[in-house]
């Protein structure tokens, strides 16, 4: 069959979780939901953070950019689902596939590197705690998530980049709820080596080199911890990781889990539906999991409401060293 050049292609069509329409109402109503938490809980830190001068630490600059992440990570895909389930259309433009695509990798990507920054000051904070205002200092941390965004746009930029060079022979239908990189690939009508090795390369370094940092970061915290005498001084280190560490289970553990899967039994359907844990389930619970065990959140959350005038600047996130 002769190629068709990928510019003559206007639409794409997203098929979905499911196409019983039956299930369509159930699926938009448990979808928005989750939107709605996922948003709201993360806006919740946001506001939590740079409202109380208390937490403008090292710390929490990281969480509320995260909390910022997830929030545009989950609106990268949920909203035109919603949408497409409302309207019972599944068409997206080819232009705006692509724009999602590469929205939703440098997203993705961003979280996998700021849990890796989080654990780097994780690391600093119990392994050289007498250092630590000088290590983390506020342009530090600047540097960290400014070299984090910048990494995972030029990263995200090339993939995107080399799906527009491909050609495809027929209208694209991609079993999912968004344009996945892998599906968009396999639609090529042509030889697709350097796509799909450019797809495991940026896999293992992308996702294998923070997680090698978080690995690290951990070995040397539980060293430290082992080192401490009292058990009441262990507890108190330790549980200033659980939060953290329980997002990278999360995070890292459903990811994997999805391609893992999906690579074993070849279906497009589980690995749309196993996909829904690292873009919507894990970026809803990163607020419980935080708020709930911290009570620096929690403090922050009633000072807030509590307010009879709006803070100025809610979203100036400063840095302040800590004690």
């Amino acid at each position: 069959m002769e190629p068709r050049n990928n510019t003559k292609i206007s639409k794409c069509l997203l098929l979905g979780l499911a196409e019983e329409i039956e299930l369509q109402p159930l699926i938009f109503g448990l979808f928005l939901f989750m939107y709605l938490i996922t948003v709201f809980g993360n806006l919740l830190i946001i506001l939590a953070v740079s409202s109380d001068s208390h937490l403008h630490t090292p710390m929490y600059f990281f969480l509320s950019n995260l909390s910022f992440v997830d929030i545009c990570f989950i609106s990268t895909t949920i909203p035109k689902m919603l949408w497409n389930v409302q309207m019972q259309s599944q068409v997206i433009t080819y232009e705006g596939c692509i724009t999602q695509m590469y929205f939703y990798i440098l997203f993705g990507a961003l979280d996998d590197f700021l849990l890796a920054v989080m654990a780097y000051d994780r690391y600093v904070a119990i392994c050289h705690p007498l250092h630590y205002t000088v290590i983390m200092n506020p342009w530090l941390c600047g540097c960290l998530v400014l070299a984090s965004w910048i990494i995972s746009a030029v990263y995200s930029l090339l993939h995107s980049l080399m799906v527009l060079h491909l050609s495809f022979c027929s209208d694209l239908e991609i079993h999912h709820f968004f344009c996945e990189t892998k599906q968009l690939v396999q639609l090529a009508c042509y030889n697709t080596f350097l796509n799909d090795t450019t797809l495991c390369f940026g896999a293992v370094i992308m996702g294998g080199g923070p997680l090698t940092g978080i690995l690290y970061s951990y070995s040397k915290i539980v060293s430290s911890i082992c080192g401490i005498s009292s058990a009441h001084g262990k507890y108190k280190a330790f549980s200033t990781c659980v939060s953290h560490l329980s997002i990278v289970s999360l995070f890292y553990f459903s990811g994997l889990g999805v391609y893992l899967g999906s690579a074993g039994t070849h279906s497009s359907h589980s690995s749309a539906t196993g996909s829904v844990m690292y873009t919507v389930v894990t970026p809803m619970l990163n607020p419980f999991i935080y708020s709930l065990r911290n009570k620096d959140i929690k403090r922050a959350l009633k000072r807030f409401f509590g307010m009879e005038n709006f803070i100025k600047g809610p979203f100036s996130l400063g840095l302040k060293k800590c004690p």
